[in-house]
């Protein structure tokens, strides 16, 4: 486990498989994304390595339900009895009710996906609110909720206008310098159309399921990626 301080309000957890990420305001914690099964006890320790309290976690927000982002939050959300927020669609696979829709794979991601070790499965988690696009959160001001259907049908964005931050969930990634859209999506094509919505939105700060944070100039950096896509 490895803390990295994005700003002042929020900070990367890095999880033996997965990403979690910690914001903090005058209303308390929210963590948005848990990593695999198994992770509940280091971003606990996270948490209090930081000086904070795990009882102030109020929300675990879900960009979506694979389970390197769901692994956790049943076992933390029963601790804490914090909200469980995620997606309408995705909603039912983070409960178990009906199964996830596989993604489809590229050669490259196929490559890719060979070489990916066993994940736990994640504990049936419930949804205590389903969200849908435009919805607000009380976190930063106010985060609005980016449907970005394509990785999964429920893929979530939150942007936070006032400080200027995206959670971009798998969507986008950024690996070695690099912001690019993320891979193993369900539909391609759909999920290209996403990327390009939150190259649109106003952001200083950037932080991704998966890649290094972009602390400013987020903007600068998802535009030009979906620049180059359109010259393709």
């Amino acid at each position: 486990m490895e803390i990295t301080r994005v700003r002042e309000e929020l900070h990367m957890i890095t999880l033996e498989f997965g990403t979690a990420y910690l914001w903090r305001d005058e209303h308390g914690l929210t963590l948005v994304d848990t990593g695999i099964a198994g992770s509940a006890g280091p971003i606990e320790r996270a948490v209090r390595e930081l000086g904070l309290d795990p009882a102030a976690l109020r929300r675990i927000v879900l960009t979506h339900h694979h389970e390197d982002h769901t692994g956790s939050a049943a076992e933390l959300a029963r601790r804490w009895s914090a909200e469980v927020v995620a997606h309408r669609l995705d909603a039912p696979v983070i409960r178990r009710e009906q199964p996830p829709v596989p993604p489809v794979l590229s050669p490259f991601e196929q490559e890719l996906w060979d070489g990916l070790p066993p994940i736990p499965p994640a504990e049936p988690c419930p949804v205590h609110r389903e969200v849908r696009d435009g919805d607000v959160l009380d976190i930063g001001g106010g985060a609005v909720v980016v449907h970005v259907p394509g990785h999964t049908d429920g893929s979530i964005a939150l942007h936070l206008p006032g400080p200027g931050v995206l959670f971009t969930g798998d969507i986008a990634s950024h690996v070695q310098g690099r912001t690019r859209p993320g891979v193993f999506h369900t539909d391609p094509a759909r999920a290209l159309e996403s990327f390009r919505r939150l190259a649109e939105l106003p952001v200083e700060t950037a932080v991704f399921g998966h890649g290094d944070p972009i602390a400013a100039g987020a903007s600068a950096a998802l535009r030009g990626a979906a620049e180059q896509l359109g010259q393709r």
